[in-house]
């Protein structure tokens, strides 16, 4: 992994920092795991824009991404590690002994011609494999990790994440997730070995405006410049209106709590993400 700073030929360039794509060694992707990816520009299907700040973007292809892991026993080679435009972490393309493909989440360090297995018994904790948290050894660094059996992975995801088994207690597993909360989860959930790949991502500079437009994100309206029938800070004489920071809505930012004080999951935190 490793960042390139631009020379400054152009003023969008000056700032710039890009990634090295090192760990990149194909630029074409499988074409069985493409389907197309339709853009809603923020609109609803009567056409009227439900959600600003969301248009354009340059055309992409969803890559069918495996989250389950639920090929058990089955060694598989990865064939190539890949760009993905739908997400930050890099993809890898796993060809299965059967004959069947797959994209996974690459984890860093993983190599091409190395080979992964998922599975419940006997599986090594390597960096790739997939297992359930009650196999894998106290200590250990994952990513990954569903939060109900057979759902798949939906915590620690993105570039560079990654989560720690702490303890294990009867059917719970303790895990120390990315944002510091510490939250019991069934041992009979998956979760895969080793930190997400491209961990420099949070590295880059985008170094000019349109870069954000090719993403897919239009210009974003300040609160503090509007007028106060469209935003509690709004109105006002310069930045003087201001008021406490709040949303649209009337709800503070800054530290305050929003989380239901009766939410069921509530018991399966052992402790809050720090502020």
């Amino acid at each position: 992994m490793s960042v390139r700073k631009l020379k400054p030929i152009t003023s969008a360039q000056r700032f710039r920092v890009v990634n090295g794509f090192d760990a990149i060694t194909t630029d074409k992707p499988e074409k069985s795991l493409l389907v197309p990816n339709k853009r809603s520009g923020g609109r609803n299907s009567q056409g009227k824009m439900t959600m600003r700040y969301i248009g354009g973007g340059h055309k992409r292809k969803y890559r069918i991404i495996d989250f389950k892991r639920n090929k058990t026993g089955i060694p598989a080679e990865v064939a190539s590690i890949e760009y993905d435009p739908n997400r930050t972490a890099f993809i890898a393309l796993l060809n299965y002994q059967d004959g069947e493909k797959r994209y996974i989440i690459a984890p860093n360090g993983l190599q091409v011609g190395q080979s992964v297995v998922s599975g419940t018994e006997g599986v090594a904790p390597e960096i790739g494999n997939s297992m359930t948290l009650a196999q894998v050894p106290l200590g250990t660094i994952i990513s990954c990790i569903e939060l109900r059996p057979g759902q798949g992975a939906i915590m620690a995801r993105s570039a560079g994440a990654f989560a720690q088994l702490m303890a294990r207690d009867g059917k719970f597993a303790s895990v120390k997730l990315p944002s510091g909360e510490t939250r019991l989860i069934l041992v009979e959930c998956m979760a895969t070995i080793g930190v997400v790949s491209n961990s420099d991502h949070q590295l880059t500079v985008s170094g000019k405006a349109g870069r954000s437009r090719w993403l897919g994100r239009r210009p974003r309206t300040r609160p503090v410049v509007m007028n106060p029938v469209d935003h509690p800070m709004g109105g006002g004489e310069g930045k003087s209106s201001g008021g406490h920071p709040r949303s649209r809505n009337g709800i503070p930012a800054k530290g305050y709590r929003t989380r239901s004080k009766t939410k069921a999951s509530n018991k399966y935190i052992v402790e809050r993400r720090k502020k």
